[in-house]
């Protein structure tokens, strides 16, 4: 099934995820304003770590490369909250624009990223961006990935 990503991004909630098999739910941008919806006592678990997190398509062009796209979003990911395992299929050449997060890795070591830093994540690794830090996080994430895939696989 062909999947457009620019209705995928704007789609939001665990609706979209159970619509779209494996694509990722993303949340519209209007969730980011305001706080987090799921308060919970410290040290208990969250009942959803990735609610408020927000990815907003900035701009979807195609590659050079027959196949292939650019899509570059704005990744915002509210304190103490986490973009939740995922993958892309293609590269995720990224920077962050605020904030501090651990990059955590399924096959390797994290890696602890503040304000001013850039990322890049190879094609099909998973990954996980967790908000270690004291405000909002926001991450300027550029993919180079395969047009007919969808941008995101969750797991």
């Amino acid at each position: 099934m062909m999947i457009n990503r620019r209705s995928l991004l704007r789609t939001g909630g665990v609706a979209a995820a159970g619509a779209l098999g494996t694509a990722a739910a993303l949340s519209s941008p209007a969730k980011a304003a305001g706080p987090a919806p799921h308060a919970h006592a410290p040290g208990s678990a969250d009942p959803d770590p990735t609610a408020g997190v927000t990815r907003t398509l900035l701009q979807e062009q195609p590659s050079p490369a027959e196949g292939w796209e650019a899509v570059q979003t704005l990744v915002r990911i509210p304190r103490r909250k986490e973009s939740g395992r995922h993958s892309h299929p293609g590269v995720e050449v990224g920077y962050i624009v605020q904030g501090d997060v651990v990059m955590e890795f399924d096959d390797g070591p994290s890696l602890r990223l503040r304000t001013g830093d850039p990322f890049f994540i190879p094609d099909g690794v998973i990954h996980n961006a967790r908000n270690v830090g004291k405000v909002t996080t926001m991450m300027l994430s550029t993919y180079v990935v395969d047009e007919t895939k969808p941008l995101v696989t969750t797991y």
